[in-house]
């Protein structure tokens, strides 16, 4: 055959900001943003991008130059998803919830120029750059986000948000072609949550992202005209693409600063929302929900959850009030959900109680990925589909990030063999449907038996009064490790907690699990410590399950099987000394 030519008329490269020139001409007059009393049109959120992307140019950025933003779910933080690699540069949506310290990692570590900062949240900004500037480190040229709604009128730099939209032209057409992209280019770098570790920066390419987007579309069954409701941080994997995702069906974002049960009752009252998305600790709070928050829900509201195993008791609890859930499983290295549960018709004649422990899995990898297996590390050989045999779970496909920035070793380390290695540990069912069993540090092995802490958190979220459950591994003098609950309670009709004892949770827990699985300690918290994710933090957990094996010892003075216990890890988050008031930088 003759050599045929890639050339413009048959070549493009892959970006998700095309979605936005598409929405533009197609959906121009359809609402595109929804802020309290802010609504802006595809035309209209279009322009604005264009004329963000304008100004981010006059401020001498460049190709692959690093843009960050600490913003809550805003339309600023929306815009900048398009606007930021219109300009040709690498968007960095930092985790609102991290203390100055971490804010001041990254934004060293991302070597940003620009750092976006909404009005919430300057004053931990504030004491991140006095922390640069201590350290003699390149200081970002800041710009304050003001409530588009509600201005504030606060100041952290010369310039703020608004006033770079209104400067920009919003007549240049901004394609990722006039920026000569290659679709291998970076679009965005976000860093992983470090509950376990240190945060690494993961880079997501534009190809990626594009086809990261369309798989959700497509495995999620998104129609066209979706009002989408932004429970999921946008922080988070680009709000697990679907700041994308929603421009490409024509869909409105319903923005929420907090996400509060209030807020989501009332927004998907008065919106009609149809798709949402969120951890399980989202469940919670709609079902902890108060008799003057909540709404009746009207048409279905699809939500698609990820970030920690759903128990089959919230979906069982979750589903009556309108909500129809679909599983996802996914990291940030693979540019958010990589497996979706997708349901089979023959499983609407099964009871409740089955269908909800079938949404549990975590299903298929979605269209764009090549491959997903569960393999055995040690000879990478494919595990039995016997939903038994556990092994680690592997990916491989677009959808994979482009490796951790300025860290080859931890990219080497993650990939192996063509494969990308997740950490977590499961199991392949006969139908080809995987299910997470754990992470593999959180595997408890017990003498010589291998506990799923994930099935036991199931069985602990079957009680009635159990709120939260998190199962972590407590040295054992005999055992060498067995389980360690930490569970917060479910108010009482009285509005009382304190009324369930440990001898109640293990005695419900002999009667149904395995003698082994039995949890040896049960610690009541009023709240379970969680990342801005929802994931529960197992490393804070496992401190204080060290902690209480240091007690115990100290009280029976049984020295001859103490355990030396692993260094307490420093607490994520903390609210740091309050520094003076810095009028500029």
């Amino acid at each position: 055959m003759d050599k045929l030519e890639k050339c413009g008329a048959n070549y493009a490269p892959l970006s998700p900001i095309t979605f936005l020139n598409r929405a533009s001409k197609v959906y121009a007059n359809r609402t595109s943003v929804i802020y309290q009393g802010t609504c802006f049109t595809w035309r209209e959120t279009y322009q604005r991008c264009c004329a963000l992307a304008s100004s981010l140019l006059t401020l001498n950025i460049v190709k692959n130059d690093v843009v960050s933003v600490l913003a809550p779910n805003i339309p600023a933080m929306y815009e900048m998803h398009f606007a930021v690699p219109m300009a040709g540069a690498v968007l960095n949506t930092i985790n609102a919830r991290l203390d100055s310290k971490n804010i001041a990692a990254i934004l060293r570590h991302s070597e940003a120029k620009v750092f976006f900062v909404d009005c919430q949240f300057v004053s931990v900004a504030r004491e991140a750059l006095l922390l640069l500037v201590a350290e003699s480190s390149n200081i970002p040229l800041v710009i304050v986000i003001d409530d588009v709604d509600t201005p504030t009128g606060v100041r952290l730099g010369e310039l703020e948000y608004e006033e770079l939209v209104r400067k920009g032209n919003p007549s240049n057409k901004y394609l990722p072609s006039e920026h000569e992209l290659d679709e291998w280019d970076p679009i965005a770098l976000n860093y992983t949550s470090g509950t376990t570790s240190e945060p690494k920066g993961v880079v997501y390419s534009h190809r990626g992202a594009y086809l990261s987007t369309l798989s959700l579309v497509l495995g999620w069954e998104m129609g066209s005209e979706p009002v989408y409701l932004w429970t999921l941080p946008m922080f988070h994997c680009n709000g697990w693409t679907f700041t994308w995702g929603i421009a490409a069906r024509g869909g409105t974002n319903v923005c929420l600063r907090n996400t509060t049960a209030h807020d989501i009752y009332s927004n998907i009252s008065m919106h009609k929302v149809t798709h949402m998305c969120c951890a399980p600790i989202v469940f919670n709070i709609i079902l902890q929900a108060g008799p003057n928050e909540r709404r009746d829900i009207t048409t279905p509201v699809q939500i698609l959850t990820g970030g920690a195993p759903p128990p089959a008791a919230l979906l069982e609890k979750i589903e009556p009030l309108g909500f129809h859930v679909t599983h996802a499983y996914g990291l940030t290295e693979a540019t958010g959900p990589a497996l979706v549960c997708e349901w089979q018709t023959k499983w609407n004649q099964l009871p409740k109680d089955k269908q909800a422990k079938l949404k549990a899995r975590q299903g298929i990898s979605i269209l764009t990925l090549a491959d997903v297996d569960v393999k055995d590390l040690k000879t990478m050989a494919t595990v039995p589909y016997d939903g038994k045999t556990m092994g680690e779970i592997v990916l491989r496909g677009s959808s994979i990030m482009k490796g951790y920035f300025k860290d080859q070793k931890a990219t080497s380390k993650a990939f192996k063999d063509g494969w990308f290695l997740t950490g977590d540990v499961g199991v392949v069912h006969p139908d080809g449907y995987l299910e997470i069993k754990d992470r593999s540090k959180d595997v408890i092995i017990s003498g010589g038996e291998n506990i799923s802490s994930v099935e036991l958190e199931s069985v602990l979220y079957k009680h009635p009064r159990v709120l939260e459950a998190a199962v972590v591994a407590m040295p054992h003098p005999r055992w060498g490790e067995s389980p360690c609950a930490f569970i917060s309670i479910r108010k009482n009709s009285s509005g009382k907690t304190k009324d369930v004892t440990e001898a109640e949770i293990i005695s419900y827990c002999r009667k149904n699990l395995p003698r082994f699985m039995i949890p040896k300690k049960v610690e009541f918290l009023p709240e379970l410590p969680k990342n801005a994710t929802g994931k529960i933090l197992k490393n804070e957990l496992r401190a204080k399950a060290n902690d209480l094996v240091i007690v115990a010892e100290n009280l029976s003075n049984h020295k001859s099987t103490q355990v030396t216990p692993q260094p307490a890890p420093q607490p994520q988050y903390n609210n740091g000394e309050q520094i003076m008031a810095m009028s500029r930088l």
